[in-house]
């Protein structure tokens, strides 16, 4: 793990890591998580932690997709990993996880990160129930 250290050479505090959840319960990026073998979802979570520490960060482990949307950029032995998030109130809230053997980022994962995101944010909005 890198250790990143602020201007002063202090270590700076980390963001917080949420998984986002879903009305349903669901949190789909644990779910995805748990889903690989354990040298990928360790691979995956050293870079989430890089991210988590290092933020904020650029190319060529973290990309900003436009409209509040980053990913964390992970190389797998034989694939890529994406993990979808966006930053609220200094906490990282991951939305979506997939992987994929081409550069470009389907459509689709975007659309669905860019729904989670809204629910997310809606879900702030108003007031728990009761």
């Amino acid at each position: 793990m890198r250790i990143f250290l602020d201007s002063s050479g202090a270590r700076p505090r980390p963001l917080s890591v949420v998984f986002f959840r879903s009305a349903t319960g669901n949190e789909p990026v644990r779910e995805w998580l748990k889903s690989l073998p354990a040298d990928e979802r360790k691979q995956i979570g050293a870079d989430i932690l890089a991210a988590q520490y290092g933020w904020p960060l650029g190319l060529p482990l973290v990309d900003f997709l436009g409209d509040g949307l980053w990913e964390v950029r992970s190389r797998l032995a034989t694939r890529i990993a994406r993990t979808l998030f966006f930053v609220n109130n200094e906490t990282i809230i991951l939305l979506h996880g997939f992987t994929k053997k081409t550069r470009a980022t389907p459509a689709r994962e975007l659309d669905l990160a860019h729904k989670r995101k809204r629910d997310y944010e809606n879900a702030q909005k108003s007031p728990p129930r009761k």
